[in-house]
């Protein structure tokens, strides 16, 4: 049975993915940003556990990781989790910029950086779902794209320093998909949301399971999936 961190777990490819898991009889590791999300969180999936930080504020993870139980392995670590605020370069704070860079790039690094010894040892997988802003960023997206562009980087650099410890690396780019943020984006962007328009979330945790159970001979190391309507 493989034990599998997640962030991002509440909703949208986070919950799809960790569904899955379950219901096949994996162990999941929710993170959620506090006590009360834990708990919500681990009655929607029975016997699931839970660790509490709040990614917003990654300077804090060290200590809150500190003072809960660690799993006792984790042969995935599932960065799901992201925030979007749109808007042009000229109108966008300090605060607008540090929040996404924070949760989407910030965070990332230092969960991971915590959890590295115990993945280490299991020879586990690092998997982070960025974003096709991840690869090329358009007007109004500078801040998102920003952070996802980075988090390229991190996966990119994390890949080539943990091969020789078995660790494997994959980054995922999802198209627009069907969940709570993508309502968000469509509220920013003035736009009629109608999620029949884009993928399920279930279509990109489908391809999420495939990188995971790859045979260890083979990593996928960037997958790119785009809605097919």
């Amino acid at each position: 049975m493989a034990t599998h961190v997640i962030t991002g777990a509440g909703s949208g490819i986070g919950a799809a993915v960790a569904r899955r898991l379950h219901a096949r009889g994996d162990e999941v590791v929710l993170h959620a940003r506090d006590a009360g999300r834990a708990k919500e969180l681990a009655a929607a999936l029975p016997g699931a556990k839970t660790l509490v930080g709040d990614l917003s504020d990654p300077g804090k993870l060290s200590w809150a990781l500190s003072h809960q139980s660690l799993p006792d392995r984790v042969d995935s670590l599932l960065h799901i989790a992201g925030v979007v605020d749109l808007g042009a370069v000229g109108d966008l704070t300090p605060k607008t910029w540090l929040n996404q860079l924070n949760v989407n790039l910030v965070a990332p690094a230092e969960l991971t950086r915590l959890l590295l010894p115990l993945l280490r040892v299991a020879q586990g997988h690092v998997l982070f779902v960025n974003s096709g802003a991840g690869l090329a960023t358009h007007a109004g997206w500078a801040a998102y794209g920003a952070s996802k562009h980075g988090l390229k980087a991190l996966a990119d650099g994390l890949r080539q320093e943990e091969h020789a410890n078995g660790v494997r690396v994959t980054s995922v780019y999802p198209g627009r998909t069907a969940s709570p943020m993508q309502a968000k984006v469509h509220q920013q962007e003035g736009k009629d949301y109608d999620p029949a328009k884009w993928m399920d979330p279930e279509s990109v945790a489908t391809t999420i399971l495939m990188a995971l159970d790859l045979p260890r001979d083979a990593e996928v190391n960037d997958l790119t999936v785009r809605p097919g309507r």
